[in-house]
């Protein structure tokens, strides 16, 4: 069991806990929910010691914990995908430890005899804990039931696809077996076989799992508790049953909420109109007035007593406008060819171009390269053969999965100032994507993917592009804002070229044809096409 007790947290003037309290039982799977900006990864870098609270503690005993982010970062160059998932259990290097300990034995006095063979033991039950006889079959068979490939598992960590690093990521926490799994956003870039297996893997999980999502599927099959932190009183509530549950609940809760407010104020009315009336009677109406005054101090208590509504939660404001018409062919890719080194060819003579306009959809299994072209296109990489030609009106803007066009050092404020836009403009756009007053000037490494996608966003508007030329760019946002960005999108008056993995936001922006990568055909858009390739192809998007 682990527990949160009088937890306060504060960024500036923007409270994120006040007091909240929460607790977890073992082997309890809890979906964490609440709107953007609740605090919903910063309560889980809080139970990671990875953020400090200003005020009360999270325990959770000697429960081992581990944590699979929104954004992953795996920094292991130079180990391959099995080396990589392997480490996740440390059983070589208890293994080493017991060794030692054996070594040390042959030498030691009769005290120090006694205080090594206490640490042998407790190594090894850690080390039995991870079944070492067994744990090769067990990743071998996780591996397979996610689909792994033989050729992605002798790869070198460094080089995965953003969609790779995530599943990779996935399995790795999966095959850890820790007391407390925290899951952010857990299925964005699952394939539905893998997400399949990953929900029913979880839902037969011994531990306890913690599990940020916005997958209402997946928290329905999978939670008996919802976690709701709530933006508006900046506290904690633990709701029993599953996500569908949960929402009848607080919307009944909502509805017993508005039915006494609204009692409270005819109350209060009755109460006013009294008070008024006892006023304006006359000075001789002395049996009035004392009434007048006995209902001015109910009146009193009655305001004072008074709930108050919560406050609507705040939705980002955006209109995509190009600053110009582009060009009738507003991007050109002739005959490219391009290849990491030691690997073989992504293309070979790729070539397609895109009419003004248009929305067009690259789609293909993880790994063929969909957000390496994106790069090509933006001139980050360097292609074997071949160009890419921008026609002459053609203004591009680029979103990238994993922010590389954001700066992690610098301010909210300084990642989007451009010299052609006042200060004013810039901070009068940021408080669309709701970022005010003190919050510009957070660090973005600080905030979570939510916000990194909002100050992304803001950067793509404020370009006034005629292309934008999109890598997933709904990964990390809530249905709200998701369905806001949708519309823009849709009614965006530019081009787009878009990477993603989600079928509804593709049909929602309108898109007209489909490159197929690696065969490189080009297609025209049907719903069809796109949930056959969807459910058909692995790792697909």
């Amino acid at each position: 069991m682990f527990k949160g007790k009088g937890m306060r947290l504060e960024f500036g003037t923007q409270v994120i806990f006040d007091d909240a309290e929460f607790q977890v039982g073992t082997a309890e799977h809890v979906g964490v929910v609440g709107v953007n900006g609740a605090g919903k990864s910063t309560l889980f870098r809080v139970i990671m010691g990875e953020q400090p609270l200003d005020g009360g503690s999270v325990s959770f005993g000697r429960a081992r914990i581990a944590c699979l982010p929104q954004v992953i970062d795996i920094k292991d160059r130079g180990k391959s995908v099995w080396q990589y998932l392997s480490e996740a259990r440390p059983i070589r290097k208890l293994e080493e430890e017991l060794e030692r300990i054996y070594g040390e034995l042959a030498f030691a006095g009769e005290d120090e005899q006694r205080a090594l063979l206490s640490r042998m033991a407790r190594v090894q039950a850690e080390l039995e804990r991870y079944d070492p006889y067994s744990a090769e079959d067990r990743l071998l068979e996780l591996a397979i039931s996610m689909d792994f490939s033989d050729e992605l598992l002798q790869r070198d960590v460094g080089t995965l696809s953003g969609g790779q690093k995530s599943k990779v990521a996935f399995a790795r926490v999966l095959y850890a077996e820790p007391d407390v799994l925290l899951l952010d956003e857990p299925t964005n870039h699952l394939d539905a076989t893998t997400r399949d297996f990953v929900v029913q893997y979880l839902k037969a999980y011994r531990g306890t799992i913690l599990m940020i999502s916005h997958d209402v599927d997946l928290l329905d099959k999978v939670a008996e508790k919802i976690m709701f932190l709530d933006r508006s009183t900046h506290k904690i509530t633990m709701y029993q049953g599953n996500y569908t549950a949960f929402k009848r609940q607080y919307a009944r809760e909502k509805l017993m909420k508005e039915l006494r407010i609204s009692q409270q104020e005819r109350k209060i009315k009755r109460l006013s109109d009294f008070v008024l009336k006892a006023k304006q009677a006359s000075r001789t109406n002395h049996n009035l007035k004392r009434m007048g005054q006995d209902r001015e101090v109910k009146l009193e208590r009655a305001k004072a007593a008074l709930e108050q509504r919560d406050a609507p939660a705040p939705h980002i404001r955006m209109r995509f406008e190009p600053r110009r018409e582009s060009s009738k062919i507003p991007l050109e890719v002739k005959e490219l060819s391009f290849h990491y080194p030691s690997k073989e060819p992504l293309y070979r003579d790729l070539s397609f171009a895109l009419r003004a306009d248009e929305r067009f959809l690259i789609v293909g299994e993880n790994g063929v390269g969909k957000s390496t072209l994106l790069k090509l296109i933006m001139g980050m990489l360097v292609p074997d053969a071949g160009e890419v030609k921008f026609g002459v009106k053609t203004d591009t803007a680029y979103y990238a999965q994993e922010f590389e066009a954001l700066q992690m050092q610098k301010t909210v404020l300084e990642n989007v100032l451009d010299g052609d836009l006042g200060e004013l403009t810039v901070r009068n756009a940021l408080g669309n994507f709701l970022f005010s007053g003190d919050a510009v000037q957070k660090q973005v490494i600080k905030l979570s993917p939510g916000e990194r996608a909002r100050v992304a966003l803001c950067k793509l508007l404020l370009s006034r592009a005629n292309l934008l030329i999109l890598d997933e760019p709904t990964n990390h946002l809530d249905p709200e804002t998701r369905a806001i960005v949708g519309r823009n999108f849709r009614d965006y008056t530019g081009t787009i070229l878009l990477v993603s993995h989600d079928p509804a936001f593709a049909e929602e922006i309108g898109i007209t044809r489909m490159l197929i990568l690696p065969e490189g055909n080009i297609v025209d858009y049907s719903k069809e096409l796109l949930s056959y390739y969807y459910i058909l192809n692995e790792d697909l998007f």
